[in-house]
């Protein structure tokens, strides 16, 4: 059973966010509950909506007899966060760029297969392989598939309406864990949240990416919110959704929730049900799907894991990072917050139970899924930022509920010290403290977004300049133009930025030595046939490079170092003129904080650009490869 003070503080909860339960509270014995709280009645005047407000206003004094506060919290109601969400995720949608090259070739590129009918494949697209999932593009492509069929738009248009499509989702999943939040751990911590979540940079990076883990992240912590609530059906629905459709290792976070409804409510009855539920409409769905794309029976999920667990390489073929790696990835994505989560533990494990009831769990055990996370993936040698999205969320939680705990200890202090006479509610000595770290942390968080704007967005501008050319008298409907890179592949936004179909990326040989991607070849059943040139041991293969003679346009990143395979182009001025130059960041010669977060006045001082260049062959060329 729930402690008295967690089901004080949940009724309390519960009335603020004017939050109706559709059945009546009960206890775990099946006797009924009644509510401790008044029922609300209409409030007309503007003293009566204060009285309601107050008086269901949670106290946290030793004396049961305190009066109210005077100063009550401001609480948004589910709705007006629900448009913050939005209003934030839609600025995401619009202006934080790819900062995966995962996500344009592993992603972008086959959704605009399927959308545009070509795009270019990875080895882990093909069918001897089998590790990515169609059926979690055409989530994310039929609408835009639709979009396409009925007007007929720039590729750019379809690209930034699927983005906007994930940054609405994402904002539906926030929305519903702040309702969460705000009953399981009051609202107070829910308020908190919100603040850290929408100037949180990691949710400014991961919410609109297309990117299997921030589909976990959706519905991952969605899961979770639904977990808070006892609502273990929909949990283990939104878990299936999260592992088999987005990403399996996602199932880690899950592992808590499974343990409670297995050991402790032990009802076996609802976990069976309900994952045969899921493996019905999910799974088999999924497993048909990937099925008639490869042309042989798939299961992307257990390819995956298959991969990565149990084969001899794995992937630290593609690189391995320290500790260090993730432990700077938090802080520049969440500042002051990434921090929290660390005392958090120490303090659930060493503060008194007082300080951490809630209504269903103790805290630590709510908190729970995302240490778990943590332990195992930061044993993990091979390290990418986007392996952490799931947990993005979680991350202002703690940071939220860490702070709501440093204000009662500062309430606590302050009250024996100066010997409070008058008992009061602890919000009334320490709003300042919370006030100071929400500016704080909005602060730099806005400060990196700006930095991130502002320093790597020239790839996905520059490519706006091609729809010029479309536009102007050379621009020929029927032959296909070549843009080629070399160094700079991995920053290349996607076949989405070409202003026509009759335009395609080109590979010249650099100094990288690692596999990549190819067009799907034409004709029907491109998904199915099995290329020699494509292996699961980051090789390189002669066939994806082309022919710098046949290119009509270079992309090309001028940072001021030269080898024989990655020349200037820009200096070869008989062959090329810049169509378009813009500054991208020289991190080598650049300060290391002040690249990372812009300081007025300082910054632009200590920082180095390069020329990103978009380049046009002063000599036409006619199609070849």
């Amino acid at each position: 059973m729930a402690p008295p003070s967690a089901r004080a503080r949940y009724n309390a909860n519960k009335a603020d966010n004017q939050i109706p339960t559709k059945k009546p509270l009960k206890r775990r014995n099946g006797k009924k509950e009644t509510s401790d709280v008044p029922a609300p009645t209409p409030a007309g005047t503007r003293n009566e909506k204060r009285y309601l407000h107050t008086n269901r206003f949670i106290r946290n004094s030793p004396d049961p007899n305190a009066p109210l506060p005077t100063n009550v919290p401001m609480m948004p109601g589910i709705n007006t966060a629900f448009k913050t969400f939005v209003s934030a995720r839609l600025c995401s949608a619009i202006w934080a760029y790819i900062a995966d090259c995962d996500e344009t070739f592993n992603y972008w590129e086959p959704l605009n297969y399927i959308i545009n009918g070509h795009g270019l494949q990875t080895w882990e697209y093909s069918p001897q392989f089998g590790l990515r999932s169609y059926t979690y593009l055409l989530l994310q492509g039929v609408p835009g598939w639709i979009y396409q069929k009925i007007f007929n738009p720039s590729p750019l248009l379809i690209f930034y309406m699927v983005r906007c499509m994930l940054g609405f989702g994402c904002a539906v999943m926030e929305r519903f864990i702040y309702k969460s939040i705000c009953r399981e751990f009051g609202i107070h911590v829910g308020r908190l949240w919100l603040i850290f979540q929408l100037f949180s940079v990691g949710m400014f990076v991961s919410s609109t990416a297309l990117l299997p883990s921030s589909f976990s992240m959706y519905f991952g912590c969605s899961a979770l919110a639904a977990w808070w609530t006892k609502q273990y059906s929909l949990s283990i629905f939104l878990t299936a959704i999260s592992a088999l459709l987005g990403w399996p290792f996602a199932a880690l976070l899950s592992v808590p929730m499974v343990l409670d409804l297995l050991l402790y409510q032990r009802d076996w009855r609802t976990f069976l049900q309900w994952t045969l539920i899921s493996l019905a409409t999910i799974a088999l769905p999924m497993i048909a799907i990937d099925t008639s794309y490869y042309g042989k029976l798939t299961f992307a999920p257990l390819n995956i894991v298959w991969y990565n667990v149990f084969t001899s390489h794995g992937p630290n073929i593609f690189g391995t990072e320290p500790l260090s790696y993730y432990i700077i990835n938090g802080f520049l994505n969440f500042n002051i917050i990434w921090a929290m989560p660390i005392m958090l533990i120490l303090e659930l494990l060493i503060l008194p139970g007082r300080f951490f009831s809630t209504l269903n769990f103790p805290r630590i055990i709510s908190v729970s899924p995302f240490y778990l996370w943590l332990l195992v993936f930061f044993a993990q040698p091979h390290k990418e930022e986007r392996f952490l999205f799931p947990v993005y969320p979680l991350i202002s939680l703690c940071g939220a509920m860490t702070l709501d705990i440093y204000q009662r200890i500062f309430f606590r202090f302050k009250s024996l010290m100066f010997k409070l006479k008058e008992p009061s509610h602890y919000l009334d000595h320490s709003n300042v403290i919370a006030i100071l770290v929400m500016v704080t942390s909005a602060l730099l968080g806005l400060s990196r977004v700006f930095v991130l704007y502002r320093n790597y967005h020239a790839p996905m501008d520059l490519m706006l300049e091609l729809n010029k050319f479309k536009v102007s008298p050379q621009y020929r409907a029927e032959e296909t133009y070549n843009v080629c890179i070399g160094k700079d592949w991995h920053r290349y936004p996607g076949s989405f930025f070409f202003p026509a179909n009759n335009f395609r990326l080109r590979f010249l040989k650099s100094e990288f030595r690692g596999m990549l991607p190819a067009y799907y070849t034409e004709g029907e059943n491109a998904t199915q046939v099995v290329h020699p040139y494509f292996n699961d041991q980051n090789q390189e293969h002669e066939h994806m490079y082309f022919d710098y003679e046949q290119c009509h346009f270079l992309i090309d990143f001028d940072e001021g170092k030269y080898t024989a395979l990655e020349p200037s182009y820009t200096r070869r001025t008989k062959d090329w003129s810049i169509m378009k130059s813009l500054p991208f960041l020289i991190q080598e010669k650049s300060h290391r904080v002040l690249r990372a977060f812009y300081v007025p006045f300082l910054t632009d001082n200590h920082i180095k650009y390069g020329d990103f260049n978009l380049l046009k062959r002063k000599k036409p060329r006619r199609n070849g490869h």
